[in-house]
């Protein structure tokens, strides 16, 4: 039975438990091992993508020395935060050739849960059924950083009852980008109009993604304009039976 150590980010252990639980279910039917290190924290993703290395480097060797007290593969319902940790520790320490190694020793352990299934696993089908319409964001970091899309799409196309249609733009960011959102919120409201405005487009109830703070984003904007659309993570939708 292959043992996983579950990441659980900052922003589903606080707003979204549900999908955390969704991904260990799933991983349970599947017959594999999860462990939670309760010392974990923040990856240090923040800080980082404001330009602030001095401050992220202690939480991201707080992430490598919690993990390294552990075995198995690093999982997590996250792109951006496995980008951090996979990717964007090597940068942090490329002067440190002991963190440096120590980094890359964590990175190669590390996987988004949609890539985990698919390419860790051989998983497409986890026998999930959905009854009704679907449209897929491929959120930026998962797409770009991480080359993640044709995993959760293969997972989607195995709901049973799912109709899955494409979502116009899809590869538009949506405009939460972390602190983007923050240091440009005018920018960053217009590509929320526009993505809202593609999902109405679209004709889907349900926006599918895998990232906590895009699901964040969009959610909030539909609910200040007062849209019926809901936005899930993936990982619901394949809990569903």
């Amino acid at each position: 039975m292959p043992r996983i150590q579950l990441f659980i980010t900052c922003l589903v252990d606080s707003f979204y438990p549900q999908t955390g639980e969704a991904v260990v279910n799933i991983l349970r039917r599947l017959g594999v091992d999860v462990d939670f290190a309760r010392d974990q924290t923040c990856c240090g993703q923040p800080p980082f993508s404001a330009g602030l290395h001095a401050e992220a480097r202690p939480i991201a060797q707080h992430t490598i020395e919690v993990f390294e007290k552990t075995t198995g593969d690093i999982v997590m319902p996250s792109g951006s935060c496995a980008h951090m940790m996979k990717h964007n520790y090597l940068e942090l320490f490329r002067d440190d050739p002991v963190w440096l190694t120590r980094a890359q020793a964590l990175a190669n352990r590390v996987f988004e849960f949609t890539e985990y299934l698919v390419d860790r696993l051989g998983v497409t089908d986890v026998g999930a059924r959905w009854d009704g319409v679907l449209t897929y964001h491929p959120t930026c970091h998962a797409l770009r950083g991480m080359r993640i899309d044709r995993q959760p799409r293969a997972l989607l196309a195995n709901v049973k009852g799912a109709t899955i249609i494409d979502l116009p733009a899809a590869e538009d960011c949506c405009g939460f980008g972390g602190i983007f959102s923050v240091e440009h919120p005018e920018l960053s409201a217009e590509l929320l109009k526009r993505k809202i405005s593609n999902l109405e487009t679209s004709e889907s109830p349900i926006l599918v993604l895998i990232e906590a703070g895009c699901r964040m984003h969009i959610a909030g904007g539909l609910h200040r304009q007062k849209k019926q659309q809901r936005v899930v993570h993936i990982a619901e939708v394949l809990n569903s039976t």
